[in-house]
Formats: C-alpha cells, sequence, structure tokens
C-alpha cells in the first residue's frame, strides 16, 4: 500500500539527495559536500522474543543494519518507544538497556528520542550516518555473472512464529537470538576493505540486507536494474543447498509455522519466482521467510567472488555464495 501512495506523491527535487524515497533503497543519502553525506534510516517493531533486554538490543542490530547496507559508519540515533500508559517500568528500562548495549557496540550515540503512550510495545531508533558521496552501495545493480553472497542464516520468521506457540527449541531459539543480535558491521568493514584494494575496478555491485521481503523479495530489488547508470535488469539463480539455514528453521517451516509475512511475500512475488522440481517445500518457504536483522545480500563481481569470501572470513563472517546473477529470463528469479 504504501509504495502505492509514495508513487503519487511529487519526488524530491533537491540535487543533494542522493537516494530518496523514489527507489526502494534501504536508507536515504543526502550530500553535505564532495566528501561527506548522511546516511538516514528508522525502524521500529513490536517484540520478537519475550526478554526485554534482548529485544532491545535485536531492535538496535536491525536498526542500524540499513546504514551498514548502504556502505555508511553510524555516528548517532534517535529511540523511538510506543508503551503502555500502565505497563511496568522495568521492562521498559531493560529494553532501553539492550539497545544501548548494541549501539554501544556500534559505536553509534543515541543522542534522544520520542516515546507515546501505546497499546503494544514498540521499539526502534532513527539512524544516522556518514558515507563519501561516491562510495554508496546501493540495493539495485548487480550484472550478469555476478556472484551472490549471503553473510548470514535464513529462517528467524519460523523460529519467531514457533516461538509464539511455544513450539521453539531452546537451542534453536538461541542460535536465532544471536544472528539477530549480530550487527551487520563486520561484514561492511570486510566489504569496504574488498572495495578499497580494488581501487577503481568496483567489485561490489550492490547490496541490501535481508529483512522483511525475506530472500527472494530482496533479491527481487536487486535484479531490477538501474537505468541512471544504465545497467540492465537480470535474473538470479540461486542454489537452495549452499544457503546456510539456521538450526530447527528448516524443521520449524515443515511444522508449519509460517508468518502473514511469509504468506504476503509469496503472494506479492507470484510468477516472478520458479523453483526446481527437486526443492523440497520447507526450503521454498524459508527463501519467502521474513527475517528480522537478516545477513546482507550482495552482488559481487565474478573475478572478486573468491576473495570477497575470504576477506569476510578474516572478519569473522561465516558468509556463503549462494548463487550467480545471468541474463534476464523468465522467471525473474529462480532456485535449484
Amino acid at each position: 500500500m504504501l509504495d502505492s501512495v509514495l508513487r503519487r506523491l511529487p519526488r524530491p527535487t533537491d540535487p543533494n539527495v542522493l537516494v530518496g524515497f523514489d527507489t526502494n533503497d534501504d536508507a536515504g543519502v543526502y550530500r553535505l559536500g564532495p566528501e561527506m553525506a548522511l546516511v538516514q534510516t528508522v525502524d521500529f517493531f513490536t517484540p520478537i522474543v519475550d526478554d526485554p533486554y534482548t529485544y532491545g538490543q535485536i531492535a538496535a542490530a536491525n536498526s542500524v543494519s540499513d546504514i551498514y547496507a548502504m556502505g555508511g559508519k553510524p555516528i548517532s540515533a534517535l529511540s523511538i518507544v510506543g508503551f503502555p500508559e500502565k505497563g511496568d517500568a522495568e521492562i521498559l528500562e531493560q529494553i532501553l538497556r539492550g539497545g544501548l548495549s548494541k549501539m554501544g557496540e556500534a559505536q553509534c550515540t543515541v543522542i534522544g528520542g520520542h516515546s507515546i503512550r501505546n497499546d503494544d510495545i514498540q521499539f526502534g531508533y532513527a539512524v544516522t550516518g556518514l558515507i563519501h558521496p561516491g562510495r554508496v552501495w546501493r540495493n539495485v545493480g548487480a550484472r550478469t555473472g555476478d556472484v551472490l553472497v549471503l553473510t548470514k542464516g535464513l529462517g528467524t520468521g519460523v523460529l519467531s512464529t514457533a516461538l509464539k506457540k511455544d513450539r521453539a527449541a531452546p537451542a534453536d531459539l538461541q542460535a536465532a537470538v544471536a544472528s539477530m543480535s549480530e550487527l551487520n558491521r563486520a561484514a561492511a568493514e570486510a566489504l569496504r576493505e574488498l572495495q578499497e584494494k580494488a581501487g577503481a575496478a568496483q567489485p561490489v555491485h550492490a547490496v541490501t540486507d535481508i529483512t522483511g521481503f525475506g530472500l527472494l523479495g530482496h533479491g527481487r530489488e536487486m535484479a531490477l536494474g538501474d537505468p541512471q547508470r544504465q545497467i540492465e535488469p537480470v535474473s538470479l539463480e540461486f542454489d537452495h543447498t549452499s544457503i546456510r539455514y539456521l538450526p530447527g528453521a528448516a524443521q520449524a517451516a515443515r511444522d508449519g509455522f509460517l508468518a502473514g509475512g511469509l504468506k504476503n511475500n509469496r503472494d506479492f512475488l507470484g510468477d516472478c519466482v520458479g523453483f526446481g522440481e527437486t526443492v523440497p517445500q520447507e526450503f521454498r518457504d524459508l527463501l519467502f521467510d521474513p527475517q528480522t536483522s537478516g545477513g546482507l545480500l550482495v552482488a559481487i563481481a565474478p573475478e572478486f567472488g573468491n576473495d570477497a569470501l575470504l576477506v569476510l572470513d578474516r572478519h569473522g563472517v561465516a558468509a556463503r555464495r549462494i548463487g550467480v546473477a545471468i541474463p534476464k529470463r523468465k522467471p525473474l528469479l529462480f532456485v535449484q
């Protein structure tokens, strides 16, 4: 709905707006000068786990992720809080403490915020980062031959749904919480290192973080091309056996713990997606699964594919090569 409304609104005419709301990019970018631009994003949601401190950490990691996905460095944040009028103040304190701890890890200073009375608890941040205007990563721009790399496992949506039904195994929930709490900072730093060493070669063609639209939804955006840079649309081909899945995720999908967002993603993508006959149903579902604080999906020039995996590993990121960009065809996304 929001996308259809935004298409009817006037586009920004300020030439310093390098990335605005007229695209589906992860954050907005505003140029301050030849060497510096602001990256700005906002995100908040209702509790996804029972522990308030952990919820605060996950909300912070999720909010700051868009800055990393654009290639920026977060510097400051404003908290956004919705909390019941008669809610327990200790719970609110733990949420805020969790968020502060993760923002401290990101070296991002929380400088204020805004709260409202709300029947449901909601928490997140508006985050500002810095970036060089010429080094912005977009979520579009994958080119034929590009290697597709994913930096985290999939399955937070089905595992969170299983938790709501009291059917998530403690070890599986622990792994999901660890993934959702993990910053994408190390992955972004590794990609920046790769880019700096490559010089003018520009090995990183497109980056996005995997969140509510799932791997396939965000993959679709990456495949659409970029007319402004004369980059043609491509198709993406994924190998479902190369993707890392969180412990218990496949079983949760088999047991039918499918979030409403998963079904919405599947309906929205429709015939954009095709599957090989041998791909089991649970893995088909997981590729539509909406993620919270998911990993980075990166399109990398093929000659830098191995180097990218090596530098990510050196930074402690368990990334995997999961597919390749090919000339555009139908379906736009294919999983084998």
